[in-house]
């Protein structure tokens, strides 16, 4: 069981970034950065902000189209992740769509011996479980790193997921759940089956069914 927390943290400010993830780190395991929140000319000056604590951080620079909030161009933005690569974070967060069509990408983090973790979302549905184990081990080509979270739209959505964590390489780390309210449950399961931490908020969710930081700790206590 790993009862490890990930508090993802979402600002437009890179002051209030650093302010924030000092906060979450004396309470947490690790932060997840969510970059695309704050303007692309702001990133750099938070990244130095943070430098120091990048070892515990996973760096996210998620597109609209996958779900985030950079709306700039792909080459921008392909640019900022090299950036933020030059850094060493814990773990770089790079779509499984991004990595697999960007060879200079790819051969960019192999040289600059970067932390890669390849993430899938699907934000509409559940796949059957065959689609889920055919996109694991695709992903699992690009980085022993891979985090998979679907929807789910009942029960059985987030033991499909949970039923990935049969099939992880020996060498291999998967983070897989469930969103909404059917996949709640599946944000803490996941932790006692396999994954390396489960992620949280603050306070407000960030993504639906996300619990926080206070109530993953409570549960966790339990779970002793």
């Amino acid at each position: 069981m790993a009862n490890r927390i990930c508090v993802t943290l979402v600002e437009s400010s890179p002051a209030k970034l650093r302010s924030l993830l000092k906060k979450a780190l004396r309470r947490s395991d690790y932060a997840e950065l969510r970059l695309d929140f704050m303007k692309p000319n702001m990133v750099p000056l938070a990244l130095n902000l943070v430098k120091r604590d990048l070892k515990r951080c996973i760096c996210t620079l998620r597109p609209k189209s996958e779900g985030g909030k950079f709306s700039g161009s792909e080459k921008n933005r392909i640019s900022i992740l090299k950036l933020v690569a030059e850094y060493n974070p814990y773990l770089l967060d790079v779509e499984y769509n991004t990595i697999k069509k960007n060879k200079d990408l790819r051969q960019y983090l192999k040289r600059s011996k970067t932390d890669l973790l390849v993430s899938w979302h699907d934000f509409k549905k559940t796949p059957n479980t065959t689609a889920l184990k055919k996109m694991t081990n695709e992903m699992f080509k690009f980085s022993k790193n891979i985090k998979i979270v679907t929807t789910a739209r009942s029960i059985s959505d987030s033991a499909k997921v949970l039923s990935l964590y049969k099939n992880v390489p020996k060498n291999g780390n998967l983070v897989a759940f469930a969103m909404g309210d059917y996949g709640r449950m599946s944000r803490i399961l996941c932790t006692q089956i396999g994954s390396p931490y489960t992620y949280v908020s603050l306070g407000k969710p960030i993504a639906p069914g996300q619990f926080s930081l206070d109530e993953v700790k409570s549960i966790f206590k339990m779970t002793k």
